[in-house]
C-alpha cells in the first residue's frame, strides 16, 4: 500500500499537521470529518487523535501532477 501525504488544518492554529498515511486511514478520516466527533488517525508513525470539529481542511496529494512519460492518448 502507497501512503498519501496529507495535510490538516486546525482551526486557531497557525502551523498545519503534515502527516503520511495509507489509503483506507485517508478514505476514513475523509468520511469521518463531517461528523465533527473525535477521531483516530493511524500515521506512518504511531496514532493521532483529531477532533474533528476544529479540522478546517485536510488536503491531499492523490491528485497532484506526477511527473514522468507516458502514452499520449
Amino acid at each position: 500500500m502507497a501512503l498519501q501525504r496529507v495535510t490538516i488544518g486546525i482551526a486557531g492554529v497557525p502551523q498545519v499537521l503534515a502527516v503520511r498515511v495509507e489509503d483506507e486511514a485517508l478514505d476514513a478520516l475523509l468520511q469521518a470529518v463531517a461528523s465533527g466527533d473525535w477521531h483516530d488517525l493511524t500515521v506512518d508513525d504511531g496514532t493521532i487523535r483529531l477532533n474533528l470539529s476544529q479540522v478546517v481542511y485536510v488536503q491531499t496529494a492523490r491528485d497532484e501532477h506526477r511527473v514522468g512519460f507516458g502514452s499520449a492518448g
